[in-house]
């Protein structure tokens, strides 16, 4: 006497499957988004120290630095005292990663914050500070900043918690 198995997977094991699955996936997928967020973090702190070293070249040619806004992707350039460009050209790169279009973080620099309350503001031939802004939402970390007199600081809830999530 021959029996005949009928071939494939029983309804049972294909949930089980699926079950095993969505499970992995639950576990995996935060740490993947807080991988790839991690490294466009990284990816900002080097634009922004890149950024800083182009603003000390262009201190060494043209005795102060270039103040510059970028919102939205619109760059321009912020008239100084020392004679600089008031046009919207800017010869930095004003976006981390390798495109604008694909970019995490947008660059900015402007005049340093007072050091202490009640101090005066330093000009912008004195001091430069250059800003990350974040295009998607980043509540832990928020901007990422850092002066040419190397104090840095990011603006959100890690500024007072878990500063190395920002300046690790």
């Amino acid at each position: 006497m021959t029996h005949k198995y009928a071939k494939g997977f029983t309804l049972l094991e294909l949930m089980i499957v699926v079950a095993v699955v969505a499970i992995l996936g639950a576990i995996a997928y935060p740490s993947y988004t807080s991988s790839v967020l991690k490294g466009k973090r990284a990816q900002a702190r080097t634009a922004l120290v890149e950024l800083l070293q182009q603003q000390e070249r262009y201190m060494t040619q043209k005795n102060c630095y270039l103040a510059f806004s970028n919102t939205n992707g619109t760059v321009a350039a912020i008239a100084s005292t020392c004679g600089a460009t008031t046009s919207s050209a800017v010869p930095f790169k004003t976006f981390s990663g390798d495109s604008a279009t694909n970019t995490a973080y947008r660059l900015s620099a402007g005049t340093c914050p007072a050091p202490v309350t009640g101090a005066t503001v330093p000009t912008i031939q004195e001091c430069v500070q250059v800003t990350a802004q974040p295009v998607k939402s980043d509540p832990e970390v928020g901007n990422l900043s850092m002066t040419s007199t190397g104090v840095k600081s990011c603006n959100g809830t890690a500024s007072s918690s878990n500063f190395s999530l920002c300046w690790p």
